[in-house]
Parts: structure tokens; sequence; C-alpha cells
């Protein structure tokens, strides 16, 4: 209940908040959190957990059963190890911290939010050696968003996916076949897009009666209860994919939330099993199907009478191939899928050599526009435009930028074997059916909530190894069919 409550808090802070109210509001969230880890770290409650774990339950119970009892004497022992003094510090620095963010990449300011990330870094180092001593503190950080998950071995496969990913890019860019995007660009006033993207999320699945849809400087998902699920988005009057992408990545986020089971809320077995099978599901539907042509089969009638004037000369088709174009942009958000991923490789280095101690936050910005321009070929013109424009950091959210490469090579496999199962499937969502996919995703992702790794689940659902080739091949042939290079 605590937890919840906290993740209203934030919810409020990054939509309904005024400014002004920081301050106190560090302090709530101090409050808050400093409860919630006193009661997760009760000696009664340790002691409770460790003779259920000595019990026939801990053998001969349930799947879900046993799943508890292991992850969460698991939870107690690493949240056991972290002073109480450093959660609250933690809560109070991370609210401090986003709203010097935002008021600095209002006003391109870095040293605004430096003195304020530099604390964050220290905090979140000290964290790591509370919560996981013997291990890398990199590790130990990027294990509260993907159990098990080690640095070295996502190094691997991301210089593995890079070595596909750039030849695609260089091809998409000397390709003389380019769809052209300028009708994504035109006039589609906020309060038509705002009435065309609700409907879009619900025809997909996402239970409104359970869940909302707001606005935010920096779209998320935040699962407040079994059936309160918040959804947010940005946008632009002068883009289509802006918004409409936005609420697509984040209603599947919201449709995983939605999917959990809801009678384990709490525990382990209602909890998503990472940020990386989170982003897996975003990224799925927004990618996967939401710029697929079939789904621009189905959309298009919607967004026409959404949009009468702006798309009043086009086709679905020719919508569907101006998102296929690939062009190097300055911020992550708003990248394309196949550069997409550059994005995030780049931040997983730059974060691991802070909190290892190869670079200082203070030279953030000088290490971040020298590797965008090694990687995109051109350099920031603007702090706003490079290292200020993800909230990640000052949230104190160091160790997640990997789910979100982690979460796309995730979906690609578990689309080809939702494709397998569903031969049906690309007739069913030109015809506005999604309902088959969703029951599949229910089936052999959210149901299991946090049974399962990662790699065991994906594994499990797909019947292979987690390999990063069904997105290589999944971009090679959509974006280079596109560039004419496939």
């Amino acid at each position: 209940m605590l937890a919840s409550v906290e993740a209203l808090l934030g919810w409020d802070e990054q939509t309904m908040m005024p400014p002004q109210a920081a301050a106190y509001r560090g302090m709530q969230a101090e409050a808050i959190a400093t409860l919630a880890h006193r009661q997760r770290t009760d000696p009664a409650y340790g002691e409770h957990l460790a003779s259920l774990a000595e019990g026939p339950l801990a053998q001969d119970g349930s799947a879900q059963v046993r799943t508890a009892i292991r992850l969460l004497r698991k939870d107690f022992e690493k949240h056991a190890r972290v002073p109480e003094r450093l959660v609250g510090a933690l809560a109070k620095t991370c609210v401090e911290a986003q709203q010097a963010w935002a008021t600095a990449r209002a006003s391109s300011s870095w040293t605004t939010l430096e003195p304020l990330l530099r604390q964050v870094f220290d905090l979140k180092r000290e964290l790591a050696c509370c919560q996981m001593p013997d291990a890398d503190p990199y590790d130990a950080l990027l294990d509260d968003y993907e159990p098990g998950g080690r640095w070295p071995t996502i190094e691997a496969q991301f210089a593995r996916l890079r070595a596909e990913i750039v030849p695609l890019v260089q091809a998409c860019a000397g390709s003389t076949r380019r769809p052209d995007d300028a009708v994504l660009r035109r006039n589609y006033p906020v309060a038509d897009q705002q009435r065309f993207v609700r409907d879009v999320a619900t025809r997909i699945g996402f239970d409104f009666k359970r869940g909302r849809l707001d606005t935010t400087e920096h779209p998320f998902c935040s699962g407040v209860g079994p059936h309160d699920c918040r959804i947010t988005t940005r946008w632009d009057a002068g883009s289509l994919a802006t918004a409409l992408y936005g609420v697509l990545h984040e209603a599947g986020h919201g449709l995983y939330e939605q999917g959990l089971p809801t009678e384990w809320y709490g525990l382990p077995p209602g909890e998503p099993a990472s940020l990386g099978i989170h982003e897996s599901q975003s990224r799925l539907w927004e990618n996967l199907v939401g710029r697929s042509r079939a789904f621009w089969e189905w959309c298009f009638p919607m967004a026409q009478a959404a949009f009468p004037q702006s798309l009043a000369d086009v086709t679905a088709g020719s919508v569907q191939q101006a998102l296929m174009a690939v062009h190097p942009s300055l911020i992550r958000v708003e990248a394309d899928e196949v550069t997409y991923n550059l994005h995030v490789m780049m931040r997983f280095d730059l974060e691991r050599a802070v909190v290892h101690g190869d670079l200082t936050v203070a030279d953030l910005p000088e290490a971040w526009n020298e590797r965008f321009s090694r990687d995109f070929g051109f350099r920031p013109p603007t702090d706003a435009e490079g290292v200020l424009q993800d909230i990640h950091w000052s949230a104190g959210l160091i160790g997640y930028f990997p789910t979100y490469t982690l979460g796309n090579i995730f979906a690609a496999q578990l689309m080809a074997a939702a494709c397998r199962a569903l031969p049906e499937l690309d007739r069913d969502l030109a015809a506005g059916r999604f309902d088959g996919l969703l029951a599949w995703l229910r089936r052999h992702v959210h149901a299991y909530g946090r049974q399962f790794e990662s790699a065991a689940l994906v594994e499990q659902a797909s019947g292979e190894p987690v390999s990063e080739r069904w997105l290589v091949e999944s971009l090679w042939q959509r974006y280079g069919a596109a560039h004419g290079i496939a």
C-alpha cells in the first residue's frame, strides 16, 4: 500500500503538481519511502520469511507460492542491507533533481542540474554497494530493473546488434529510394489528437475503467494499483507520430500492467518480470503492431476522419511508408526504430562509465556530444537536445537504459512466436481485431508475473533461447524493403 501511494505521488509530480510544491513533495516522498523501507526490513517480517523458506510450502506449494517465498526473501535481504537514511535521501534528492531537470531542460542550462545529478549518482553508488556488496556496482543497479542481468553479457549482445544496425543505417541513408515522411509533419490539432489516440488505445485493449491518459513532459506509465494504471504522453500539433506512438508505447506498458494477475498484486507473481519485459510489451505494440501495414489498413479511416484536411490527399500505404523513414535524430523518444538502439547503447556506456568512476558527472555533456557525433555524424546544438533530454538520471533510474534495447530484442522474438501461433494475425490486425494477440501475450507473458527472469520467460514463450537475430531480421525486412535494399 505504501509503495502504491509512493507511485501515486510520483505520477502527480510529473502531471499535476505546481512547480513551487517541489520542495514539500521531496519531503513527502522521503517520508513515504522511509516508511515503506521500514516495513520491508522489519526483523519480524524477515523471521516470518525465514520460517516460510524452511516450511513445506517452499517445496510443495504452487509455483506462485514457491516464487513468492523465494523472491520475497531475496528482496528482504537486499533491502535490509540498505540504511533508512539512504532510502530517504534518495527519494528526496530525486524529486529535487527531477524538478531541476525540468528547469534545466527548458533553459538548456547544464549547471542548473549538475550539482543535484552528482548527488544522485553518489547516492546510487552507495545504494549499489549496500544492496549487492560483492557485485560490480553497475550490475547491482541493473539488477533493480533487469534481475539477473550483467553488463558484460549485455555489452556483448549490444555489440553484435550494433554490428548489424550500423550497416542498415548506412544503407538506408545511401539509398535513392527513401520514404517521404512529410505527411507526418502537417497540422494535427491537439484536441483532435487527444480523441484519436484515446480511441486507438481503447481499441487495442487498454481499459480506461482501470486507467487514464494524461499530459507530461516525458511520457511514462505508472502502475498505482491493481485497477489503476496511469499512462501519459506529450502533444505536438505539427506531428502525427509524437502523441500517437507515445500513447501506443505507454498503452503497451499499460496492457502489461492490466494483464498481471490482480489476485497477486503486491507479491512477485503479480509483479512485472523486469523492465526489459515491460519494454518488450510497449515496443511490440508501438513498432511491430503500430507501424505495420496491417495496422494502418485498419487505422487509416479513423485517422482520416480525425484529420480530414491533413490526410485528404494520402493513402494508408503512404502514411505507413512514411513511418519507415530512417534518419538520425537528436531526440531518443523521436528516433526512428532503426537508430533508436544507438541512442540507448550510448546512454548505457555513459552511465556505466560514471558509476565505475571512469567519467565524472561534470564531463557528461562533452562526453555525450563526442559520442553522439561519432555515432550520428553531428553534434547536438544545445544541451537540451543532448545530455538534458532524458529524465532518467535525475529520477535515479541508473541502470534502466539498457532495458529499452533488451525490450526491443525480446519484443521481436515474442512477436515472431505470436505470428507462428496466430497465422491469421495480419488479417486480424487489418480488421481491427487485436484480442487474439493480446490473449497470446496474456497467456505467455503477463500471466507469469515475476516467476521467471527475462531470458527464461522469453525462451518459454518462444521456444528458443533469447537472440538478437529476430530484431535484426525484422529491421532489415521492414526498413530495408522500404528503402529498396532488402
